[in-house]
């Protein structure tokens, strides 16, 4: 994530976005969890998708976005409502 650092993001464990085959998923980095809702467009190729979560135990939420770039990695941007904003690049784990 290009606005923290990775020690930060696997603060608490390691950071990660997972997208399951119902349109929903999950993340967590640093202190912020959440549950995403997402849809797939442009012939599987970006994922656009909302969240909402904690950080720390306080209630936030937001949006964001991937490209696929390749079979096994994803860039985009990752959005806090009224907040931080990020770059992220995403490495499929097996």
């Amino acid at each position: 994530m290009e606005t923290w650092p990775q020690e930060f993001v696997d603060l608490v464990e390691p950071g990660y976005f997972r997208f399951y085959e119902d349109g929903l998923g999950d993340f967590a980095f640093g202190a912020v969890r959440g549950d995403i809702d997402y849809r797939v467009f442009d012939d599987q190729t970006r994922i656009d998708f909302s969240w909402h979560g904690d950080d720390d135990g306080q209630p936030i939420s937001g949006r964001g976005w991937f490209t696929l770039s390749s079979g096994n990695h994803a860039k985009g941007r990752f959005f806090i409502h009224c907040g931080d904003e990020s770059a992220v690049e995403l490495e499929k784990q097996e």
